[in-house]
């Protein structure tokens, strides 16, 4: 399933971008690409705590969709906090992996999934 939503992430990744929008203006997508961040926020806190030993690859997930949208000033911003958000809200909740954060893992993945095949419907050209 991990490796599902890392292929649907990285057609995003290629398509999120929607050339005719201002720099720094909000895009359609926004709110999607928050809630995305928010869950790779999420996801590398709890693979950490659940023993994966994935190191920063959800940080670095993080930093490609960055990269790919070069979102400037307050979307940057957003974006940003959305995965600090995500990580810190389970650093709150869990100190150790328990069989609720494996669910919240899972459930995590498969949003992350539906949030980008449903974007990348909507937008790629």
């Amino acid at each position: 399933m991990s490796t599902r939503f890392l292929a649907i992430f990285a057609l995003i990744l290629a398509c999120a971008s929607v050339p005719t929008r201002a720099q720094d203006g909000a895009a359609p997508f926004d709110g999607d690409l928050q809630r995305l961040a928010e869950i790779l926020g999420g996801l590398h806190y709890l693979r950490g705590i659940c023993g994966s030993n994935e190191g920063n690859k959800w940080r670095s997930e993080m930093q490609a969709l960055i990269d790919a949208e070069t979102p400037a000033g307050e979307r940057r911003t957003r974006m940003i906090a959305g995965f600090n958000r995500g990580y810190n809200g389970f650093q709150q909740t869990y100190r150790s992996c328990t069989p609720a954060a494996t669910v919240a893992i899972r459930r995590y993945i498969e949003e992350g999934a539906k949030i980008s095949r449903d974007l990348t419907a909507r937008y790629a050209n």
